[in-house]
């Protein structure tokens, strides 16, 4: 009886650490922001770079709203690719939420082959781009 009521317990202490998702547990850090003035994230535990190409995980507030035709988006996340040496990023995959806690997938995407391209002024993947770069050089 004790040992049920001890695991019982054991179980129910771990409960609130197993329902927490991933990104609950991640620490974002500002990173800058877009000419829309949408501030930009980055996961540092995320950024990783293997044979030149550097990955990472980037996450977008959206200062107002987007409005879609499946609902508002209100923050969006993403697994970029980043070469440095070629100035080009490449999207593994996106995800549109419909709240700020990150809980109600909109839309999302993951392409079957990433390619590569420029970035754009003003725009998140050349906030992203300049922050992992620059921290690649140092």
């Amino acid at each position: 009886m004790r040992l049920h009521i001890l695991t019982t317990l054991a179980f129910a202490a771990m409960l609130p650490l197993a329902s927490r998702p991933l990104a609950a547990q991640t620490k974002w850090k500002e990173i800058g922001k877009t000419s829309s003035n949408n501030p930009v994230f980055v996961d540092p535990s995320s950024i990783k770079t293997k044979d030149s190409i550097t990955t990472a995980r980037i996450q977008v507030k959206f200062v107002t709203p987007v409005e879609t035709p499946k609902g508002k988006w209100m923050l969006s996340r993403h697994v970029a690719m980043f070469n440095c040496a070629r100035h080009t990023i490449a999207n593994k995959s996106t995800y549109y939420y419909g709240d700020a806690a990150a809980t109600r997938v909109m839309e999302s995407s993951i392409p079957k082959i990433p390619g590569f391209g420029p970035t754009i002024d003003g725009s998140m993947t050349q906030v992203a781009f300049d922050y992992v770069c620059k921290a690649k050089k140092k």
